[in-house]
């Protein structure tokens, strides 16, 4: 049995112990910079969260996009989309380029800026 607290539960515990137990006691530029870690935390918990479905969505969409439907690496499928993009082989006017750019962007937000006034006009448009 795996009794050990997760990775998720590890930063909470370091969350918790900035926010309820050291920042209460800073001022100044330390308590700035206690805020930034407890939000830094925030995000690293989002993305751990996030990151398998985003990139397994990623991988599916560059897939259809490039014709690529046995490559799974999407580092190689992000420097070959680039590559398509440099040379001019694909380029804005291609709706299914865009879709994927907008997805991408907006499961970022996601991780990164979740309450961005704009998220929610992008996904009541994108239907996610």
């Amino acid at each position: 049995m795996h009794d050990q607290p997760s990775v998720i539960e590890l930063l909470q515990a370091v969350k918790n112990f900035i926010n309820d137990t050291a920042a209460p006691n800073l001022t100044g530029h330390a308590a700035f910079h206690a805020k930034i870690a407890s939000n830094v935390i925030d995000i690293i918990m989002r993305d751990i969260s996030a990151r398998p479905e985003n990139d397994r969505r990623e991988i599916q969409q560059l897939q259809a996009l490039l014709e690529a439907e046995g490559l799974n690496d999407l580092a190689e499928l992000n420097r070959i989309l680039c590559e398509r993009i440099r040379t001019g082989e694909i380029t804005g006017a291609n709706d299914d380029l865009m879709a994927h750019l907008k997805a991408a962007a907006i499961s970022q937000i996601k991780v990164d800026q979740p309450r961005y006034s704009g998220l929610k006009t992008a996904l009541g448009s994108d239907g996610d």
